[in-house]
């Protein structure tokens, strides 16, 4: 009768077992019954040993990037509270433009755009009141550009009156087709007056 295998002293050395196993099924040919049996078993029982040895099996590509993407913490959008504009900004157009809270506002129709300001130095905001300079307002998603409409026998939709300090003074763009949405950037221009990157408010 074989001895049993002992799976303690396979695990020194896997290499030289397996030789030895070989060796062993090949002597098995010549014998018949138990010792091929026996053989056989022994083989088997180092294989096992070899493959405990090899450690647990690399995760799948697959699964390893679907746990990574699962620990990866999510993007949440910003809110428009979120993007308003800094100091820094607010300081800039006061003092090149003496304008301060710039506001642009989605009206509750959709098909227009009101771009809003109050004057703090009435002598450098005059050039968003005069009528020769021709406003603009860019969508940076959309790309569209938008204008200030005409109406007969009013002319454009803006106040062209001369600024006063502390007042506030507005003026509407034509947004048919809902190409600007709230939540978008645009860049008001007003001949050399540039605001850019203003989000657009809901109404």
């Amino acid at each position: 009768m074989s001895a049993p295998c002992d799976a303690g002293d396979v695990g020194k050395d896997v290499s030289a077992d397996f030789e030895y196993a070989e060796a062993t099924m090949e002597r098995s040919v010549l014998c018949t019954g138990t010792t091929a049996l026996a053989a056989l078993v022994a083989w088997c029982c180092l294989a096992s040993v070899a493959w405990a040895q090899s450690g647990p099996a690399a995760p799948a590509p697959a699964a390893a990037a679907a746990a990574g993407k699962a620990a990866a913490p999510q993007r949440k959008p910003l809110s428009l509270r979120q993007v308003k504009m800094t100091e820094k900004a607010k300081n800039y157009y006061v003092a090149a433009w003496g304008v301060d809270k710039l506001k642009v506002s989605y009206t509750s129709s959709g098909n227009l755009i009101r771009f809003s300001y109050r004057v703090a130095d009435p002598e450098r905001a005059k050039l968003l009141a005069d009528k020769k300079a021709t406003p603009y307002l860019l969508g940076q998603r959309s790309r569209a550009l938008l204008h200030v409409p005409v109406m007969d026998k009013v002319g454009q939709l803006r106040q062209a009156a001369t600024p006063q300090a502390g007042l506030e003074y507005w003026m509407v763009f034509s947004n048919k087709g809902n190409l600007i949405k709230p939540g978008d950037r645009v860049n008001v221009m007003i001949g050399t007056f540039h605001a850019d990157g203003l989000v657009v408010e809901g109404s």
